[in-house]
């Protein structure tokens, strides 16, 4: 890998690591502000999640020092630097939070994509890193989307592009079943 590329690679992990740092704290954040008739399974559900999404942000923060770069992991340079918006819903239902959480596992997912389709030629290491992290991160949106599915496949979240907007929905197709 050409000194070039490797800064690229390293820039491109940055983002990574804010992404999944945010991811984190946001998981926690609904954790705490969760509430209604799933509170427990929901909450019970989160922390392995942000446990495994730890433990992704200390092997992108490795990796960024492995190729000679700085893993920056202070709350200032994430805000500083990401290109999304802190999460949006408060203190919720349970389904409303996951109806927003789909949206943000789905940009996260997308981005990671993107990461991969990067790092194909000049850094199959780093690429294999990020196919591990997005074969959990899949896993968790998931089992977020198993609780927003009716039992004839129709996700309540489909085509929302907003956290508001998904957890809404999430919350009238609740409101909506026997």
């Amino acid at each position: 890998m050409s000194a070039s590329e490797g800064s690229e690679v390293i820039k491109l992990l940055r983002m990574r690591l804010h992404a999944l740092n945010d991811l984190a704290l946001t998981l926690k954040h609904v954790h705490w502000n969760v509430v209604g008739p799933h509170f427990i399974a929901v909450h019970e559900m989160l922390d392995p999640q942000v446990d495994a999404v730890r433990d992704m942000i200390d092997t992108t923060a490795e990796r960024i020092s492995t190729l000679g770069g700085e893993p920056a992991g202070t709350p200032g340079v994430m805000v500083a630097e990401r290109t999304w918006e802190d999460y949006a819903i408060g203190r919720a239902e349970s389904i409303e939070h996951l109806g927003a959480l789909d949206v943000v596992y789905t940009g996260i997912i997308e981005d990671h994509r993107a990461a991969v389709r990067a790092t194909d030629e000049p850094d199959p290491i780093t690429q294999d890193m990020l196919i591990e992290q997005l074969r959990s991160l899949e896993l968790f949106q998931w089992f977020i989307r198993a609780h927003l599915e009716n039992s004839g496949g129709k996700l309540s979240t489909a085509r929302q592009t907003s956290e508001t907007d998904a957890a809404r929905a999430a919350g009238k197709q609740a409101r909506q079943q026997p």
